[in-house]
């Protein structure tokens, strides 16, 4: 069960937490049934956990709502190549 409470600010195009007092965002392009997961932005004071625990429960969201996602960021890939088990979001055909 999720304890971050993530919104998505659709306005901005974007996934959003508030971790003590800042904003950790994944910014994102929503393309047909695909969404371009382009940049992620953590405070300076957030550890690897949290970063983790952001990113599951976002793919977690991306799961729910039926679509593909196409990681463009390089620290999105490398996560996603660490925890192969989301790599069913990603288009039928695309390797990391």
């Amino acid at each position: 069960m999720s304890t971050l409470n993530i919104n998505d600010n659709n306005f901005l195009r974007q996934f959003e937490v508030n971790i003590n007092g800042q904003l950790a965002k994944v910014e994102y392009a929503l393309q047909e049934r695909k969404i371009f997961l382009t940049k992620i932005i953590l405070p300076d004071n957030t550890t690897d956990e949290f970063k983790e625990e952001f990113l599951v429960e976002i793919f977690e969201i991306i799961k729910g709502r039926k679509l593909r996602m196409m990681p463009t960021s390089s620290e999105i890939k490398k996560f996603l190549k660490s925890n192969k088990e989301y790599l069913d979001l990603l288009p039928i055909g695309v390797r990391l």
